[in-house]
């Protein structure tokens, strides 16, 4: 993930965002490239945005909202994920010519408007 990119999707979801999050951009490792909390956003969103950035790069779902689905029907594997990962809604992995770059946790609005915030930031930066 690309520094630029990175900037853009941030600027692009706290631009876009109804209410006060935080947003975190990681790179494929879930290492942050960049981040912002908004004036007002609880200071619990900065760690769950880590967790669902970190959670979408590595592993092999493509949002967090896929990773929980997967693994509700599997309480064995469930049981064995990275204890960082999270299932709450609202990371979502990026690609680039169908390869990993990177991911977006987004934290602050209910999970679906987090996912929807992300979806919408890498659409807009691509």
């Amino acid at each position: 993930m690309q520094l630029a990119r990175a900037r853009a999707i941030v600027d692009d979801v706290l631009a876009n965002a109804a209410g006060p999050v935080t947003v975190y951009v990681a790179d494929a490792h879930g290492e942050l490239v960049a981040a912002a909390t908004m004036d007002g956003a609880a200071p619990d969103t900065r760690l769950n945005a880590q967790r669902k950035a970190y959670t979408a790069a590595r592993s092999d779902a493509t949002t967090t909202r896929e990773l929980a689905e997967k693994a509700r029907a599997d309480p064995a594997e469930r049981a064995s994920f990275d204890p960082f990962f999270t299932f709450f809604l609202g990371g979502v992995a990026v690609f680039e010519d169908d390869r990993r770059i990177g991911a977006v946790g987004v934290s602050g609005m209910p999970g679906d408007v987090d996912e929807q915030l992300a979806l919408d930031a890498i659409r807009r930066t691509a």
